[in-house]
């Protein structure tokens, strides 16, 4: 991130927070998002790093029903065809197992678990110039999350850089082939699940910035506003948001909140603590506008109609074993050299072991969706002033 400063003023947030109108955003008459010209091909939006060892080589349907399956392959591709992180188990909250989590998806897929029929009240799936979104309502303690889990963010970097889950992958075949793209966030409680994988990049914005990872308190409808409305299942086409965070200043400059959290990790034994940007600033309190939508088309619901799903296991160190439903496989076994872009090479094991060492990541105030505390000014973040 290219900063200026670092903002002490308050009168900064409120110019943004004068701009915002209707509910807290900018309004119908917000500005749209200039993202410039766009390419899936920009550095930085396909993915380069190695798949997961957990991980099958490739993204694929019908894949074997195994609710005790670790892999970490995650896909994002239609209103009914998705995944999500999710915990292994259903014994601890999901900040405490982020480098763990494992992926859920609503068909069988990626040798992944599988979400069963009623686990969703809503699903909004949104196709943008650059990333699609999906994002769902419903009871997640279907897929282990703790009742009244206030959550996580899951993202491909984590406070080591390993990842949060270690081996976590994701793709999407929005563009007709399946593509492994680098940038993602995913945000899960026991209530709400949200998912934007960064699928190009604009000569104006990185797949990085759009895919911002470090406001892991501020929740979904924040870091990717959207329709959250319950009761509805629908797909469109939809305008870039704004960049998570950032705020037009009516200059030709923007600025960025930077969100205030004092985390740790255990690293070789050694508990190493972090903090991320200032505590003596306060937060916008919603993002700078909710991007337009059209073309969307409505269904009454989505279901993969597998009766024999399983709960998922009641402990975090749940290892693969048997599958428990069969379906044919077309997606086992991990590459060592990259192919193409819907082949990923395998991640090493000392990799793997790295990501074991770190797997007590924790952040104070982790949790995804503590809202009420952020519009009351509870959370304290730092702004800075882009160039």
């Amino acid at each position: 991130m290219q900063v200026t400063a670092l903002i002490g003023s308050i009168a900064l947030l409120a110019t943004a927070a004068q701009a915002q109108m209707a509910a807290g955003t900018g309004g119908p008459d917000a500005p749209k998002f200039d993202i410039g010209r766009v390419s899936g091909t920009f550095p930085g939006v396909r993915s380069t790093g190695s798949n997961g060892e957990t991980n099958p080589r490739r993204p694929s349907l019908g894949t074997p029903i195994n609710q005790q399956s670790m892999a970490r392959l995650a896909s994002v591709n239609s209103i009914d065809d998705w995944c999500t992180f999710g915990p292994p188990g259903t014994d601890q909250p999901i900040g405490n197992i982020e480098a763990e989590a494992v992926a859920y998806c609503t068909k069988p897929r990626n040798n992944a678990r599988v979400i069963p029929d009623g686990t969703l009240t809503a699903v909004h799936f949104v196709r943008t110039p650059l990333y699609v979104q999906v994002m769902a309502l419903g009871d997640f303690t279907k897929i282990g999350v703790m009742p009244g889990d206030d959550g996580g963010e899951l993202d491909p970097h984590g406070a080591t850089g390993v990842g949060n889950p270690v081996g976590g992958n994701v793709t999407s075949n929005v563009t007709g082939q399946d593509v492994f793209y680098e940038e993602w966030m995913n945000f899960v409680s026991y209530n709400q699940v949200c998912m934007r994988i960064c699928t190009a990049a604009g000569n104006t914005i990185s797949a990085a910035k759009q895919c911002e990872h470090e406001l892991d308190v501020m929740g979904c409808q924040f870091v990717m506003p959207g329709n959250y409305a319950d009761n509805v299942f629908e797909s469109c086409d939809g305008d870039a948001a704004y960049p998570p965070g950032q705020y037009p200043q009516g200059n030709g400059q923007t600025s960025q909140f930077k969100q205030f959290f004092v985390g740790s990790y255990v690293a070789n034994g050694e508990t190493i603590t972090y903090t991320n940007g200032d505590e003596n600033q306060m937060t916008p309190t919603a993002a700078f506008s909710i991007p337009a939508t059209s073309n969307c088309a409505t269904t009454s619901t989505i279901a993969n109609a597998i009766a024999s799903i399983v709960p998922s296991s009641s402990t975090s160190s749940s290892s693969a074993s048997s599958p428990t439903a069969a379906a044919s496989s077309s997606g086992a076994g991990m590459s060592s050299t990259r192919s193409n872009a819907g082949t990923l090479p395998s991640q090493s094991s000392t990799r793997q072991q790295t990501g074991a060492a770190v797997a007590h990541v924790r952040e104070v105030g982790s949790g995804a969706w503590k809202g009420a505390a952020v519009l009351a000014g509870a959370a304290f973040l730092g702004v800075v002033a882009l160039i």
